[in-house]
């Protein structure tokens, strides 16, 4: 599946795409979400009617809309390896497009939830010396996060070694 475009990568070519699974387990973050929500939202109904069904309105109004939203957003979930960095991006309103040299990863990390184990999938997680650019890839399958993960962490070492 390859990602759609925007303008902040419109000069990026070759684009992967995550997993269309990574739907099923979206919609099944977002109804645990609404049902925890709407416990919370009844026991709030008892002790006050006002406040209770605010918050069931709200927990419904934001379960429909990420549901509306969820194949776009995962759509727009893709990266792309270059000669010397990983570029990532995410996002359809709030947009984020991140370049990783691989010369700054120190940790690339294979994560998997029970809904995603389950469907074969799997996160890979890398974390650089900077805080703020830790990326997550989310919805790759099982053997791609194994291959891009040894790929990444010799792509890093040799980079390193050049330092």
């Amino acid at each position: 599946m390859t990602a759609t475009r925007s303008a902040l990568d419109a000069g990026i070519d070759g684009w992967q795409g995550v997993s269309a699974k990574l739907l099923v387990v979206e919609i099944a973050t977002v109804l645990v979400a609404a049902v925890v929500g709407g416990a919370i939202g009844a026991v709030l109904l008892l002790a006050s009617p006002v406040l209770g069904g605010i918050v069931l309105a709200a927990d419904l109004v934001v379960a429909v809309v990420r549901l509306a939203i969820a194949r776009r957003r995962i759509r727009s979930i893709g990266y792309v390896l270059r000669e010397d960095d990983l570029v990532f991006r995410r996002g359809i309103l709030f947009s984020r497009l991140v370049s990783v040299p691989y010369g700054r990863m120190q940790l690339v990390d294979v994560n998997r939830g029970p809904i995603a184990r389950l469907l074969g999938l799997a996160e890979l997680r890398f974390v650089t010396a900077a805080a703020s650019s830790d990326v997550t890839i989310p919805g790759l399958t099982e053997p791609e996060a194994a291959q891009l993960r040894d790929l990444l962490v010799d792509r890093a070492e040799e980079r390193r070694v050049g330092l």
